[in-house]
């Protein structure tokens, strides 16, 4: 019954912010001749595309406030959603600061806050300057952001929070998460949720694919993007025999 295969891009096509590995690749253009695919990304679509050498599918960026559709003319991304919210600079500010007065995050390089133009917000604990050696070494398991992403989700419940990259914090307005977008995506394209899978490696507490993984539509998780590939189609093969 599946029809489209959507998927997330860092950690389970390639590693973060690099292009796509040619194993899933070759992948992708197997899984084409079959099914119709989607990438449904937390950064914004043409960084999306960019990153992945303009191969030809759809996608979905800033967890659904935007959205590109492949145009196989131009062989380019046409942009036809691009949704923006307005932010309260003051408040955020205010909340991020309580927050790192209580926790103890006072020394950070750069600005406390990241604002983007779509209207989500990250909260760098190590600040938006933090040498990268740094902030890989900050929350390697997550375990310290999780033992205060409860309180995160409180103080800010105008946003889904999820727990970004290795010393972060990220925000994007309500309602837009993951699941959300990919509802959407299928309400506008005529797809039912049992003819969706979603392949993410991000589905732990907190993390950006979490939403769709504990909701209706059937997913792979995958923990190491060389591996995804050989579990996809292992997966594949189980529910057709």
């Amino acid at each position: 019954m599946i029809k489209l295969i959507a998927f997330d891009l860092d950690g389970t096509l390639t590693q973060h912010k690099t292009k796509l590995e040619p194993k899933n690749v070759a992948l992708l253009d197997e899984l084409s001749r079959s099914y119709r695919l989607l990438m449904v990304g937390a950064g914004a679509c043409m960084r999306i595309f960019n990153q992945m050498d303009h191969y030809p599918l759809d996608i979905i960026g800033n967890y659904g406030l935007q959205y590109g559709q492949y145009n196989a003319r131009t062989g380019e991304l046409d942009l036809v959603r691009d949704e923006v919210f307005d932010i309260d600079r003051p408040a955020v500010e205010k909340r991020i600061a309580f927050l790192r007065q209580k926790h103890g995050f006072t020394a950070y390089a750069g600005d406390s806050v990241e604002y983007h133009a779509s209207g989500c917000v990250t909260f760098p604990i190590l600040g938006t300057k933090a040498l990268q050696a740094d902030k890989l070494a900050f929350d390697p398991d997550r375990s310290r952001r999780r033992s205060f992403y409860d309180e995160v989700c409180e103080l800010f419940p105008e946003y889904r929070v999820f727990v970004g990259g290795s010393s972060s914090f990220d925000m994007s307005p309500r309602p837009y998460d993951k699941y959300y977008a990919l509802s959407l995506y299928c309400r506008e394209h005529g797809y039912s949720h049992d003819e969706v899978l979603y392949v993410g490696d991000d589905y732990g507490r907190g993390g950006n694919d979490e939403a769709v993984f504990l909701s209706d539509i059937r997913c792979v998780p995958t923990d190491d993007y060389r591996t995804t590939a050989d579990v996809l189609r292992q997966y594949l093969n189980t529910i057709k025999e």
